[in-house]
């Protein structure tokens, strides 16, 4: 009889690996979004339901029935819808002026465009109130030049904090609506013209079409930004009260439980904001077939009048996007009680960065601030592409939808609501750590820094991996190649860039963070944005300063970096 040999072990052992691959990236991925996503948000809602009488929406009817809570709401949603309207009003226009125009130091005017970038909200918010703040400099120069007795103006209210928005904004409207219209067919715009229609016309019925993803996403990521704006309110809001600045402030008293519900109603907003774009975006028919034809060529700007005109608005933009970092920068150099009264600090000094260097105390900032966003930023690398691998898989695709929205929520939610929902959830004893208590130890803000972030490097792993051709793996299997090895040696080379691009992107907005930090650092391991406020605090403005541009400078370096291997990728 002939004897039927038996199926190597190998083979089926090699047919089993997929499946247990992803059940594993499956648990870790669940674990994740169980400890990080879920259980702390549901443990806030249901703190915010429960009272000493059980389950109520006690909270909710006296949260809500407070003069105070239902301004500091609408004054949220107003500023940020006006905040999207003005950042529109600014980015749109100068990303179709240095994308469609050609002119004498375009390139430069164009970077400087972006400079918003590297700053910090809280050093972007510092600089401004040196600058343009009742005793900043601008303020003293014209009441030295008109004699006035007082500051000509106060940097307080909504204007401030619209001027302010705007500023450090609307390059989210100028960076995505530029790289739209790096990709919209310029053939369409031809034949419409060539029948006959108008340039407006053209504006409104097949540019603006095409560009209305990037147009939805800046619109998104403005929205979002402003309502977790919390320095910016902090420093010169005035009377003007916000979810962030109440939250915040309710947690200082001791009033956990109006706290925690006031977390559940921004949580709410930013939530329901998210979800109306993504809604809008869905119902909508884009052009998406456009985007593969020939980009429109930059036009030159008519010698002249027209072009002396493109270069003078090009220096006065310029300027105004410089001078608040020439302010920091000069601010910096300041010796500590030389600048009261005067227009310009007096006497100038390297002591404020020799302290940071030099000083333990404060070089160990600068420190912690490097290994909290280094953790965070490395972990999130290392978990996306366990995510990446469960998003690539076939079938399931409901699941995927689930997992995607999951791992969004932290991204949409504000600072504040994470912090809160994390102290909230880990500050005791809680059925996933037992006695172990998060809150107070060195690891609650990379925890934060890991939730708040992540987002960005799993849409940079998923995106990176989405332009591999599938043929490449394949054929590294049928040449006998384990699933380790594809991914070492054709899956890793060709996403590195993009992946650690986002992972970049990540550390250095985690550099910065501020809103979160202030609510659960801890005193012996202050980041650098807490150093930051303690200074200005003590009125130590010359330090202040000193450590804004050491984190402007990091945070420069790194994106120079992040946009070389962008460049790879692409």
């Amino acid at each position: 009889m002939q004897q039927t040999s038996p199926v190597p072990t190998q083979s089926r052992r090699l047919r089993v690996s997929p499946a247990l691959r992803l059940v594993f990236l499956g648990l870790l991925v669940a674990v994740v979004l169980l400890y990080g996503v879920i259980y702390p948000n549901l443990h806030v809602v249901i703190a915010s339901l429960l009272t000493n009488a059980g389950w109520s929406l006690a909270n909710y009817r006296e949260v809500l029935s407070q003069k105070i809570v239902l301004e500091s709401i609408f004054a949220s949603v107003g500023i940020s819808v006006l905040t999207v309207l003005f950042c529109a009003a600014v980015g749109v226009p100068l990303a179709f002026l240095f994308e469609r125009y050609s002119f004498p130091a375009r390139r430069l005017f164009a970077t400087l465009a972006a400079l918003p970038l590297v700053l910090p909200p809280l050093v972007g918010t510092v600089a401004f109130i040196f600058l343009c703040g009742e005793s900043g400099i601008l303020a003293r120069l014209v009441q030295s030049v008109f004699h006035l007795e007082h500051s000509p103006w106060s940097l307080r209210g909504w204007g401030a904090l619209l001027l302010f928005h705007t500023y450090t904004m609307y390059p989210f409207f100028y960076m995505l609506t530029g790289a739209g219209l790096t990709r919209i067919d310029a053939a369409l715009a031809e034949a419409g013209r060539s029948l006959g229609a108008s340039r407006l016309r053209l504006l409104t019925r097949v540019v603006l079409p095409q560009l209305t993803p990037s147009l939805i996403a800046a619109a998104l990521l403005t929205f979002m930004t402003s309502m977790a704006s919390f320095s910016a309110p902090l420093l010169f809001g005035g009377g003007v009260r916000v979810l962030t600045l109440e939250i915040f402030t309710a947690r200082q008293r001791g009033d956990a439980g109006m706290a925690i519900t006031e977390t559940v109603v921004l949580a709410l907003i930013s939530l329901s904001a998210l979800f109306f774009f993504q809604r809008y975006e869905g119902t909508r028919r884009f052009a998406a077939a456009a985007m593969k034809g020939a980009t429109k060529q930059r036009r030159a700007v008519a010698a002249g009048k027209t072009r002396t005109l493109a270069i003078v608005c090009g220096v006065f933009f310029s300027l105004l996007l410089v001078l608040p970092v020439v302010t920091l920068v000069l601010v910096s150099f300041a010796r500590e009680g030389n600048w009261t009264t005067q227009t310009l600090p007096t006497a100038y000094t390297l002591a404020n960065y020799g302290k940071i260097f030099s000083d333990s105390r404060s070089s160990a900032v600068v420190l912690n601030s490097l290994s909290m966003s280094a953790i965070a930023a490395g972990a999130a690398l290392l978990w996306s592409f366990c995510v990446a691998g469960l998003l690539a898989s076939k079938g399931a695709r409901r699941s995927k939808r689930l997992l995607s929205w999951l791992i969004l929520v932290p991204w949409a939610l504000p600072g504040t609501v994470v912090a809160v929902s994390l102290a909230e959830a880990y500050g005791k004893p809680s059925p996933l750590l037992g006695s172990f208590i998060l809150v107070g130890t060195f690891w609650i803000l990379p925890v934060v820094y890991f939730l708040r972030f992540m987002p960005l490097v799993v849409r940079s792993v998923q995106a990176s991996l989405e332009q591999i051709d599938g043929a490449l793996d394949e054929a590294a299997a049928s040449l006998g190649a384990r699933w380790w090895q594809r991914f070492t040696r054709v899956t890793l080379p060709l996403v590195w860039p993009g992946a650690l691009a986002g992972t970049l992107l990540a550390f250095v907005i985690a550099l910065g963070e501020y809103v979160a930090s202030v609510l659960v650092f801890v005193p012996t391991n202050r980041p650098i944005s807490i150093a930051i406020a303690s200074e200005l605090r003590d009125f130590n403005l010359g330090a202040a300063a000193a450590y804004g541009v050491v984190l402007m400078l990091v945070i420069g370096f790194v994106m120079m970096i992040a946009t070389r291997l962008e460049r790879m990728r692409a």
